[in-house]
């Protein structure tokens, strides 16, 4: 790419999440969340969140390096059991400290802090009071915890992200707590839902209110999905897995009010949405300034046919928990025009093109992809390198689908690698690799936690020097 089409202000970044970096799991105060107990439920084959990447400790360090980068943004998110050890309650000043260090000193290497106030670690004590996102005693808790983020950063935090993934981590039972005993499973998994929503809205008004030309958005996980055939049954199951997965999610918090096909799918399956009009006058208040998404894979199905014993609507696992099939919807198929991972994540970088442009024609608003990498394995060699050209590979293609997006005429204001540093993966722990920059431990042996800046570190830096034009350059 010769002529870059990135403007000299486009956002070249990397990201991260408290619990899958910082380690420090109680230090200074902090309290046990969700994450931690998800973690330590599986201590036994993998690394939990005890130390993760040590970023508690080392963070200094770490900004140096993202200073040396050339790094332009540093998405990350706050714990809210830092701030608030019980998800409400007493404020730890502590918390507030950890956070003003870091803040002031990305600031003081040119570096724009964008932060995520939710993150998958909800406070466990409001699992064992509320359970969690059932009770709106959660959401009022949450709108505390974002306005003390706003009044003690707001002042040099500009970009707010409110939950990251609300629409995935719905999906997925554990980050929710939610288990069978709890009853009806899904009709559950609704009102949780519907509660994220009253909290955005909440979030996203409030930082209007008190941070000085504040911007707040959604963090989406982007469903890109491709019909098996032309038949049109298959094309309808492809709209909507984009649908229940994704789409319904943006609208919402775009609109400040659900779609009609997401009110009547509920009607059809069985499920009753308990909203009020009070639920209404919040939601409408909404605001989005961006849509920040985070963008792995596409996905492909055909439809499935309900039958006696599996009627319309009734979820099985697909590919994985995420990823679910259900009958008088779709089913996921392999697509067997795309590489894979290691782990199964198709790799397409046309459909980047393809979610962004999708996005910004329904929505209208700026976009920033916020989480997009390559998680495998990588070897130390002997001279303490990572030769992981593979992940330049990947990078490059998704930069590449990016530019062209760009000349599409969609608005694209930044581009944040996921991630920064090596990652406590939540279900492959240490195995499974995300970082620019190498952390040397494994699950099991902690070793000297040395950063280790891999090639796709080196490439990236040339990149964000050129501003994007030396992408096709090895």
């Amino acid at each position: 790419m010769s002529k870059s089409l990135f403007s000299n202000d486009f956002y070249w970044g990397a990201g991260s999440s408290a619990f899958q970096v910082e380690g420090g799991w109680d230090a200074d105060g902090k309290g046990l969340t969700v994450a931690d107990v998800n973690a330590f439920k599986k201590s036994e084959y993998q690394a939990d969140t005890k130390v993760a990447s040590d970023f508690y400790h080392k963070f200094e360090a770490d900004i140096n390096l993202m200073a040396d980068l050339g790094l332009k943004m540093y998405r990350f998110s706050i714990s809210w059991a830092r701030i608030f050890p019980d998800g409400e309650g007493k404020i730890n000043q502590k918390g507030i400290d950890y956070y003003n260090k870091i803040i002031d000193l990305l600031i003081e290497r040119d570096i724009e802090p964008f932060i995520t106030l939710y993150h998958f670690d909800l406070p466990y004590h409001l699992v064992e009071k509320y359970n969690g996102w059932e009770s709106k005693e959660t959401v009022a808790a949450f709108a505390e915890y974002a306005k003390t983020c706003y009044e003690n950063f707001g002042d040099r935090v500009k970009k707010w992200q409110i939950h990251n993934e609300q629409n995935l981590m719905i999906r997925v039972n554990e980050r929710m707590n939610i288990y069978e005993d709890k009853g009806n499973v899904e009709q559950l998994r609704i009102r949780m839902d519907h509660n994220m929503f009253l909290a955005y809205a909440k979030a996203s008004d409030l930082c209007h209110e008190l941070v000085d030309n504040g911007q707040v958005g959604p963090s989406i996980s982007s469903t890109v999905t491709y019909p098996a055939t032309n038949k049109p049954q298959d094309v309808m199951s492809a709209i909507w897995n984009n649908r229940l997965k994704t789409d319904y999610c943006i609208h919402t918090h775009v609109f400040g009010a659900y779609p009609d096909y997401y009110i009547n799918y509920l009607d059809d399956v069985g499920l009753n949405l308990e909203i009020t009009d009070e639920d209404y006058d919040v939601m409408k208040k909404a605001k989005v300034d961006f849509i920040a998404v985070n963008y792995y894979r596409t996905i492909t199905t055909k439809y499935l046919e309900p039958t006696d014993k599996n009627l319309k609507g009734t979820k099985i696992k697909g590919f994985n928990e995420v990823d679910y099939n259900m009958y008088g919807y779709w089913e996921i198929i392999k697509n067997e025009n795309l590489e894979e991972t290691e782990y199964g994540a198709q790799i397409d970088p046309v459909g980047l093109r393809i979610a962004l442009n999708d996005y910004y024609s329904k929505y209208h608003k700026p976009l920033i992809i916020t989480e997009n990498g390559l998680g495998t394995a990588d070897e130390l060699t002997k001279e303490n390198k990572i030769h992981d050209g593979y992940r330049i590979d990947y990078i490059q293609s998704h930069i590449r689908a990016i530019s062209e997006a760009i000349n599409d005429g969609v608005d694209v204001f930044g581009y944040c690698v996921w991630s920064f540093t090596d990652i406590l993966s939540s279900h492959q722990g240490f195995k499974k690799r995300y970082g620019l920059v190498y952390i040397n431990r494994t699950d099991f042996e902690l070793k000297d936690l040395k950063r280790i800046p891999k090639d796709s570190y080196y490439w990236y830096k040339k990149v964000i020097e050129t501003k994007g034009s030396s992408i096709d350059e090895r």
